[in-house]
């Protein structure tokens, strides 16, 4: 009893100090039934963390934190630590101003998006709780309730990449209501929103008190980046979007029901500064292999026109399948075919009828010198359980992270909240 003691005081002090408490040997035990996931081969899971809320995007320290955003009234950041080695959080701590989504470790700084803002607290190794309340790096961000999330991603050379989605399906002017989605009626053209949503904006992470007309819109004519990541090894910045909805109800003319739920795809983008990816004139048809004129500006299924000159995504993913989060694989616990590659978090569909609702699973694509090497393979499934809906789902992955020791973690946001962690073990 004394030595057990002893032995949960000396891990307690390690973790306090920021030594790493993962990774040491073959690490936890996997769960017997792999926390419910179906996973391929060697790869096994355990549950990091139940009843943690709205889980959204996550990041782990160098000593094996996590550090979660929360949605909704009760959200912030939400820390866990393991202090036994088991895999299990023991400890939690919870702070912050608002919900949100991003979240990110540099340069020895946590940052967190709210729907409205990025803040930052200066972060010390072996931390858990800050010192005092955040600085504001970024303000008065737009935040409407479509698409409101705020998610990040930071460069070496000091940038801050903001995704603002956009507050529309396809740029519709609203009517009296507000209500911006209605069948047949024409898209605004040009689309004002793009002046100041709909894309990903560039800041100076190294300054306070900045605001979103301080910033540069770095890449345009994208719907909703919710999924964003940079890749370290090659410095490029990759974003996933969430593509429109309701082709069929709303130009039952040009699509069939099975089209609507079947198109557009969803698109990975490798994000470049001035590029324009299209929204909300054209879309990815994933059957033409083809950018195409959205209906609501003059297309109807098959006409390219203006959108030849939109850029093509790196890969695409069936229609309405939400990716929520990226993570490129630079550690070494997995197999050789995983170094260097992507992970995708899908959120799940709530709009494939009359077809299944699909997505609620995380995928995996292989990179070779920094660009996609071939097609995505489903990595992780199960999540969803015997029925794949917004509602009726048991999981919905929304975050990734990748940690010290190379396990993959994955949040889910479906009350009553989950974390996963994933592990190789041959």
């Amino acid at each position: 009893m004394i030595r057990s003691k002893v032995i949960a005081s000396v891990a307690a002090l390690l973790a306090a100090a920021g030594a790493p408490l993962v990774g040491q040997g073959r690490g936890p035990a996997c769960a017997p039934d792999n926390a419910g996931l179906t996973l391929q081969g060697a790869f096994c899971a355990l549950v990091v963390a139940d009843s943690v809320g709205p889980a959204r995007h996550i990041v782990v320290a160098p000593n094996g934190d996590l550090f979660m955003a929360l949605r909704g009234p009760e959200g912030g950041v939400l820390a866990l630590r393991d202090t036994s080695g088991d895999g299990v959080a023991d400890v939690r701590a919870r702070f912050g101003p608002a919900g949100g989504t991003g979240i990110a470790l540099h340069g020895g700084f946590l940052y967190f998006a709210t729907d409205d803002a990025v803040v930052r607290w200066r972060w010390a190794a072996g931390q858990l709780e800050p010192q005092g309340p955040p600085d504001t790096v970024v303000s008065q961000l737009l935040s409407r309730r479509q698409h409101a999330a705020k998610t990040i991603a930071l460069g070496a050379d000091g940038a801050l990449y903001v995704n603002i989605g956009a507050p529309s399906n396809a740029c519709q002017p609203p009517d009296s209501t507000g209500r911006d989605r209605r069948p047949g009626v024409r898209g605004q053209d040009p689309c004002v929103l793009l002046d100041s949503a709909g894309g990903v904006w560039r800041f100076d992470a190294n300054r306070l008190r900045q605001t979103q007309a301080d910033g540069q819109r770095f890449a345009t004519g994208l719907r909703n980046v919710v999924a964003l990541a940079m890749d370290a090894s090659s410095g490029r910045l990759y974003g996933a979007q969430h593509g429109r909805d309701a082709l069929y109800q709303f130009w039952p003319a040009h699509y069939d029901s099975v089209a609507g739920a079947e198109k557009p795809a969803e698109e990975l983008f490798r994000l470049e500064r001035g590029k324009d990816y299209g929204w909300p004139y054209c879309y990815f048809d994933p059957e033409l292999k083809a950018k195409v004129l959205a209906p609501e500006y003059g297309g109807d299924g098959r006409t390219v026109g203006r959108c030849a000159a939109a850029e093509k995504p790196s890969i695409a993913f069936p229609a309405h399948w939400a990716p929520n989060a990226l993570a490129f694989y630079s550690a070494t616990q997995f197999p050789v075919k995983y170094r260097g590659g992507l992970f995708i978090a899908f959120h799940g569909s709530w709009n494939r009828a009359p077809l299944p609702q699909g997505g609620y699973k995380v995928v995996f694509v292989p990179f070779a010198r920094g660009v996609p090497a071939g097609q995505g393979e489903v990595f992780a499934d199960g999540f969803a359980g015997a029925e794949m809906s917004p509602t009726a789902a048991r999981h919905r992955p929304t975050g990734l992270a990748v940690g010290p020791d190379g396990s993959l973690y994955i949040t889910s946001d479906q009350r009553p909240g989950r974390v996963f962690r994933i592990m190789y073990r041959p």
